[in-house]
């Protein structure tokens, strides 16, 4: 599993990171996304609902989580 956490991320929009790391992932990888931003958060999932991905949130306090595979590629 990869992880990308964007919770640091200030100069950017924290879906950049997320992006990048899509557009790099083999098929049948599985990626983690921990963010704090919950618009982006609420964007991400939009986006892979969107492209019929199934996803798994966590919530930690501040901290949202998305769990998913890759099926295909998106880009």
């Amino acid at each position: 599993m990869t992880t990308v956490n964007t919770c640091q991320t200030t100069a950017y929009s924290p879906l950049i990171p997320a992006i990048k790391a899509m557009c790099d992932a083999s098929s049948g990888e599985t990626l983690e996304i921990i963010m704090n931003n919950a618009e982006a958060f609420q964007d991400l999932k939009e986006y892979l609902s969107e492209q019929g991905t199934g996803f798994r949130e966590i919530y930690d306090g501040e901290q949202m989580t998305l769990q998913f595979t890759i099926h295909k590629k998106f880009f």
